[in-house]
């Protein structure tokens, strides 16, 4: 044990160094929030897949696999992935050529600015989720490495400043050069961890002989009934929907160096992060083939431990080289996810939230806030992880959930409809949230998830508002007053 903390200590010691030697870069707002707008292909790439590939993916959505079968992870990969393909092909061009800094921008451009601070609001407000998922995370694997010295509360809140250190500094730039080390790092470390383990298990086709046996390939419930149909419709379309409208594939596709770059970088990251997804689910399936007392983790009272499958396995049945591997592209895996969902919601909320109030800021200020604030998120962040007991599978889902019925439908409206106004906007917005959440609180049971009730209610006020008559003054501008946006 002592040799892996010592290994990884100086791993987490060189990611800080990476990012304080890129904050360098940093000379204003726009370097700060999206990297100057200079990525090249490979980095762009690599910054969309290790942000997207967090610790709920390697922790919590293999283990998801490991006891449901592909109908547990409608959601996270199957629309995670989904998510990037359509921002690829319908958002990434539009995006690059408006020369924005956050995608709250894009909502007060077509919208105004009450339109631009009720979605950034919501916005921000679902990374918390996120951002707590990846802390919870962190703290998980210094707390299992400790050997229990350290407790999970005080593991959470050391992963936290760790994050904290090189984000506050850097901002995209930082980001960007330790998400480029830390994907190759992962994609290593899992690779060589999947030899290994599917070897143990008795290689891979006894693994998915094993798992097509037991019903893991099926990918629609056993039961086929409603609630379970539309519950795994509404996983995915939270993951596949909610997530366009975030302020961190937002920003990696606006640094990119040009729009084909966005585009490419984009979908080869997408491609990417399916494929190294379902290998931590081999991972999880096959450790289980080869260990089978590890199952005991899927009838704990507490639903995160079935995310201890990978670290027990691993610390307890494999070398310490592979030991090395694993625990280095999990660190990456958060580490690099972790700095993003920080990254994102400050940038939002400073630009759209705070800024509108203060509109003659000077950049020097405005850089100082983004930093400020960022802390604020991390502490709420932080927060919300020490008093969560969902995994962090849910946690990403749940995030996502606000976006979904509050931000997606006026993204798209603002886009491709050209008749969409500031009424329609707010009404959809407003009435998303209210019927979701209405719906959460008087009938979280129902067939139909609340998330695909309030996106039905969001739609229907986008279409009602803009075309009733307009007692609200449309505050934006219309698609004509927008070039850039139909071109091509």
């Amino acid at each position: 044990m002592k040799p892996l903390i010592v290994f990884l200590a100086i791993y987490l010691a060189i990611t800080i160094a990476i990012g304080l030697l890129a904050a360098r870069r940093v000379h204003n707002a726009k370097d700060y929030l999206v990297a100057g707008r200079g990525l090249p292909l490979y980095m762009n790439a690599a910054t969309v897949f290790a942000t997207w590939f967090g610790a709920e993916t390697v922790l919590s959505v293999s283990a998801t696999f490991a006891k449901e079968g592909m109908s547990g992870v409608a959601g996270d990969p199957f629309g995670a992935t989904a998510c990037l393909v359509l921002a690829a092909f319908f958002f990434a061009r539009i995006f690059y050529r408006m020369d924005l800094l956050t995608i709250g921008d894009f909502y007060k451009k077509r919208y105004g600015k009450s339109v631009e601070v009720i979605t950034a609001l919501a916005i921000t407000l679902s990374y918390l989720g996120w951002t707590s998922a990846q802390m919870t995370a962190l703290g998980l694997v210094i707390n299992v490495l400790s050997g229990g010295a350290l407790a999970l509360d005080t593991a959470i809140v050391l992963g936290a400043a760790v994050v904290l250190v090189y984000t506050i500094f850097g901002g995209m730039w930082s980001v960007a050069f330790t998400d480029l080390f830390q994907t190759v790092v992962i994609l290593i470390g899992l690779a060589l961890v999947a030899v290994l383990v599917g070897g143990q298990a008795g290689g891979v086709g006894k693994v998915f002989a094993q798992a097509a046996a037991d019903g893991k390939f099926t990918f629609l419930p056993v039961t086929h009934d409603a609630k379970a149909l539309w519950a795994m419709a509404g996983a995915f379309f939270t993951f596949a929907f909610g997530s366009i409208p975030q302020q961190d594939i937002f920003q990696r596709m606006t640094s990119a160096k040009d729009e084909n770059t966005a585009v490419r970088g984009t979908l080869m990251g997408a491609a990417v992060y399916f494929f190294f997804a379902f290998l931590c689910a081999f991972i999880a399936y096959a450790a289980i083939v080869t260990y089978p007392e590890i199952g005991n983790l899927f009838q704990s009272d507490d639903p995160r431990a079935i995310q201890r499958i990978l670290p027990d396995l691993v610390l307890g049945k494999m070398p310490l080289w592979a030991q090395v591997m694993f625990f280095g592209a999990l660190l990456s895996a958060i580490l690099s996810t972790a700095s993003g969902a920080l990254l994102a919601p400050t940038a939002i909320f400073t630009t759209n939230v705070l800024k509108p109030f203060v509109p003659h800021m000077s950049d020097r200020i405005y850089l100082l806030v983004l930093r400020l604030t960022l802390v604020s998120f991390a502490l709420a962040g932080l927060l919300f992880a020490l008093n969560s007991r969902s995994t962090m599978y849910e946690m990403v889902q749940n995030a996502y959930k606000v976006t979904l019925v509050c931000a997606f439908v006026p993204l798209v409206a603002g886009v491709y409809w050209r008749r969409a106004t500031t009424q329609g906007a707010l009404l959809s917005a407003l009435m998303g949230l209210l019927v979701w959440v209405g719906a959460e609180v008087l009938a979280g049971d129902a067939v139909v998830p609340a998330q695909l009730t309030g996106l039905a209610a969001s739609f229907a006020f986008m279409l009602l508002g803009s075309l009733a008559p307009q007692a609200i003054r449309n505050h934006g501008h219309g698609l004509s007053a927008l070039p850039t946006l139909v071109r091509r």
